[in-house]
């Protein structure tokens, strides 16, 4: 190992398809070397917003996101680096299947992220129905792509003694890798699951006796010991050069909305703001009457349509965010933001009415409306400063937009997606920008500077609260 080089004990956790117990697997674990006094640090490959607060829930760290279209290798390095030097361990949940990505080389998968971090992977296997032919599907995963580093199977929805018994005899007579442990076939440990995966955990009132459950589970029939000596033998990686990142005295203050039905944010955004100069003020759409003295508004996704009834109540919150954005208050919304900020929500045969900042109605289906990478260009109209010329983001709603007009402003082309009507998104009203890509601030750096930039210099901003 050179000078230059970095030893980061690290695992990354992946399965031969998605539903395999990944989640469970990475939770658990998490929350099994944390009760052992380690320092854990999760990531989640990939966009999702809501593994990461389970990591979070299980770690009492904040999880971040390792995403190819939205950041790019370098600046996955250099995250990851950032976030791991602090760490004991760092646990990596993979997305999807291990070779699964756009791209046909499999550079975008989560086999090309561990091999991009030098990171052991771990195979979670679900052995339902299977027995001796455990062993040509783990040989071909380790055969695809040899260099990617497949250190350990976990076993899974195992039946019994007998039936673990088959399985790692296979394993161990033809696969050459350890079999690092076996659990039970039972339900999800107690995980609600909802149209875009599990039910984030700042919503569940179960929470800590299902981490609980999974840490025990995962303490008692994994080798942890093992584990950790795997994680321990990860390669060193280049040193990255290191970034400090002065945060500066508080220039404006900024709304967020934060509550059960808006939770969804990524933490580098959040931090990238507060660079820019913004203080995070936090406050409940579903209860709170009034909005915070507050210079902007930052409204995040989430499942507003789960909560419809409960936004719906508060009159008082809604009138709040409709007179601040009529008067000019720069709002930023995403998703389930943009659902809030539209006239009304239709879900299951009901229908509740929302802040009204755009005079449409959204409208919930079974099936995702837009779902995968989105690449956007902006279109120039709207009071918002051009952050990127080629703004690389991700979608995934259920909800679409009921007759929205033709003289309707957007602030961007949909060149990959699906956006708000298919070639447009990011809806325009005086200062407010609501769309349904989710940026990150790594691959968009421009964007919590513009937002700073903007509230500095509408009519309200006057260098102290002027709301």
């Amino acid at each position: 190992m050179s000078a230059m080089d970095i030893s980061l004990p690290r695992l990354t956790i992946s399965a031969p398809h998605r539903s395999s117990g990944k989640s469970t697997v990475t939770i658990g674990l998490c929350a099994a070397l944390s009760a052992r006094g380690l320092k854990v640090q999760p990531f989640k490959k990939g966009p999702d917003f809501i593994d990461p607060m389970w990591h979070e829930a299980a770690t009492g760290r904040p999880s971040y996101n390792l995403d190819f279209h939205m950041m790019g290798a370098e600046k996955i390095l250099k995250s990851f680096q950032r976030r791991a030097e602090g760490a004991d361990i760092s646990i990596i949940e993979g997305n999807m299947g291990l070779y699964v990505g756009m791209d046909i080389e499999g550079a975008d998968s989560t086999a090309g992220l561990a091999r991009l971090l030098k990171s052991p992977v771990l195979l979670v296997i679900d052995c339902h129905g299977m027995t001796r032919g455990i062993a040509p599907l783990v040989n071909g995963f380790r055969g695809f792509e040899p260099d990617t580093k497949i250190a350990g199977v976990i076993l899974n929805k195992v039946k019994g003694a007998r039936h673990e018994k088959k399985l790692r005899e296979a394993v161990e007579r033809f696969c050459g890798v350890p079999v690092l442990g076996a659990l039970p076939h039972r339900e999800e440990m107690g995980i609600r699951m909802r149209h875009l995966g599990l039910v984030p955990s700042r919503e569940e009132e179960g929470l800590l006796p299902v981490i609980s459950e999974m840490q025990s589970i995962i303490a008692e029939n994994l080798d942890l010991d093992k584990i950790i000596e795997i994680a321990s033998s990860a390669d060193p990686l280049p040193a990255q050069k290191k970034e400090e990142t002065v945060i500066p005295e508080p220039v404006v203050r900024i709304g967020m909305a934060m509550d059960r039905a808006f939770t969804f944010y990524y933490p580098e955004n959040l931090e990238a703001l507060r660079a820019a100069g913004a203080e995070l003020v936090p406050f409940s759409p579903i209860n709170d009457e009034i909005l915070p003295k507050v210079d902007a508004l930052y409204i995040g996704g989430g499942f507003p349509e789960v909560h419809m009834e409960a936004l719906e109540k508060n009159v008082s919150m809604r009138k709040a965010v409709k007179d601040a954005a009529d008067a000019g208050m720069p709002i930023y919304a995403e998703c389930g933001g943009l659902m809030y900020l539209c006239g009304s929500i239709a879900w299951e045969g009901r229908v509740c009415r929302m802040a009204g900042v755009f005079p449409y109605a959204i409208k919930m289906s079974k099936r995702p409306a837009g779902h995968g990478y989105v690449l956007l260009r902006p279109t120039g109209r709207g009071s918002w400063p051009i952050f990127a010329e080629g703004i690389k983001a991700h979608e995934f709603h259920h909800s679409s937009i009921e007759s929205i007009g033709e003289d309707a402003g957007f602030a961007f082309m949909v060149l990959r997606g699906g956006g708000v009507d298919g070639n447009h998104d990011g809806m325009v009203y005086k200062n407010v920008l609501a769309a349904y890509a989710h940026i990150h601030s790594l691959g968009t750096p421009g964007w919590a500077p513009a937002f700073v930039d903007l509230i500095r210099k509408t009519s309200m901003y006057t260098g102290k609260v002027s709301y």
